[in-house]
């Protein structure tokens, strides 16, 4: 669900109380654990964590006016989710992460980047908050502009094929 909220404070009072407690609680590991320069707000309805326009002034790559997203935390329909791009942008970090997850003896539920999860017992705490951790602002937007070069890259070498034209 999108939220309307305009804050943080606002996303996380408008939450059911059991709902409240678990997004507090990962919310409570990723500002423990996040890297200089970050920032905190509301963006796509959920509380995000950014690199802001001042350190990054290309803004995302498909929507400039907005900031890059590194992490996202969200109230689902039928779950919560954190959301990792740190680990959909590297696949040695998605398999550190996995690999981490795994020793937990949790069941892990992810999409590419998206951790879901219905009840806070059900998150390994630890290892979203060493998942944060391992990723500077530097290292992150490394990763995302050269995935970009690369894509652009792979773009211009794949040149439409020229038709020709019976007369």
């Amino acid at each position: 669900m999108i939220s309307k909220a305009k804050t943080v404070a606002a996303y996380v009072k408008e939450l059911p109380e059991d709902r409240r407690e678990a997004i507090e609680a990962v919310r409570a590991v990723i500002l423990k654990n996040i890297g200089k320069g970050f920032e905190e707000g509301i963006e796509y309805g959920m509380i995000c964590y950014y690199v802001p326009h001042s350190a990054f002034p290309a803004g995302y790559h498909c929507d400039p006016t907005k900031p890059v997203m590194f992490a996202a935390l969200a109230s689902q329909k039928n779950h919560m989710a954190v959301y990792l791009t740190c680990t959909y942008g590297s696949p040695d970090h998605a398999k550190w992460f996995r690999e981490a997850w795994a020793k937990t003896g949790k069941k892990l539920d992810m999409g590419k980047s998206c951790v879901r999860f219905k009840k806070l017992e059900n998150v390994a705490l630890d290892v979203i908050g060493q998942s944060i951790a391992r990723v500077s602002m530097t290292k992150f937007l490394d990763g995302y502009t050269s995935a970009l070069k690369a894509n652009a890259d792979a773009k211009a070498a794949k040149k439409p094929a020229v038709k020709k034209v019976k007369k």
